[in-house]
């Protein structure tokens, strides 16, 4: 995914009330510009990290500036939740997620369970359907350990829970953890955080809900998904 105008550099000042934050710009102005992100951004939130904003040209946006990466550790990171849903499209579509292919339709935001919304649904004749959600990972607190989540997410074992309803219903379910960042090897999950979420994906693993993970190179110009690494499953 190619950003759509080069992305514009700057400073963190700070982040706050999770949606917000005021960023010095390059050219010595200061802004406040939308972070969408509900998470903890773990070390990736700190005053003084270098950031990337894009900008909308829309006239109805309150804030014009979205924050879409910041750099930590010496690695460029994406922080912009809302990308990851179409990164995974790309990548299904150009072969790079081997585990998603051979199928003939995709559709995105299908409904399903319970007032909920399948991220990505595939299907194909003769074979049962293909519910994919995914989940944005950019977490790493010990060298080369992705780990996914950074905060409790209710919602996520919700989704786990409603994969696992697909599965018993003869279809097929596949969590695809898109990690935005390129210095890890493998993917574990925090029980420490939100133990609840590693028990529901334990159990959803043994009822046949798969889980897969995807690392991707990220510059300020694009970012895409280009490997995956090992994913290790809670005990539960």
């Amino acid at each position: 995914m190619k950003f759509a105008s080069p992305l514009i550099e700057g400073t963190l000042i700070k982040r706050y009330k999770r949606f917000l934050a005021d960023i010095k710009l390059d050219d010595g102005s200061e802004i406040t510009a939308h972070c969408a992100n509900p998470g903890a951004m773990l070390g990736l939130k700190e005053p003084g990290q270098r950031v990337w904003l894009s900008k909308s040209d829309n006239p109805k946006r309150k804030l014009a500036y979205s924050w879409e990466l910041t750099e930590a550790d010496n690695t460029i990171i994406g922080i912009n939740t809302a990308r990851p849903n179409a990164l995974v499209e790309e990548a299904i579509n150009n072969g790079t997620i081997a585990e998603l292919q051979n199928y003939k339709t995709l559709r995105r935001e299908v409904k399903y369970g319970t007032n909920s919304r399948i991220d990505i649904l595939l299907s194909d004749a003769g074979k049962p359907d293909c519910y994919v959600e995914i989940k944005n990972v950019h977490m790493l607190r010990t060298p080369r350990l992705y780990e996914f989540p950074d905060s409790v997410t209710a919602r996520g074992a919700k989704h786990l829970v409603e994969m696992t309803d697909m599965v018993a219903e003869g279809h097929r379910a596949v969590m695809v953890y898109l990690i935005q960042r390129d210095d890890g090897d493998r993917l574990s999950f925090a029980a420490e955080i939100d133990p609840n979420y590693a028990n529901a994906l334990a159990n959803a693993h043994k009822a046949g809900v798969e889980a897969i993970a995807y690392v991707c190179k990220l510059t300020p110009e694009r970012i895409e998904a280009y490997r995956p690494v090992p994913v290790e499953i809670p005990k539960g």
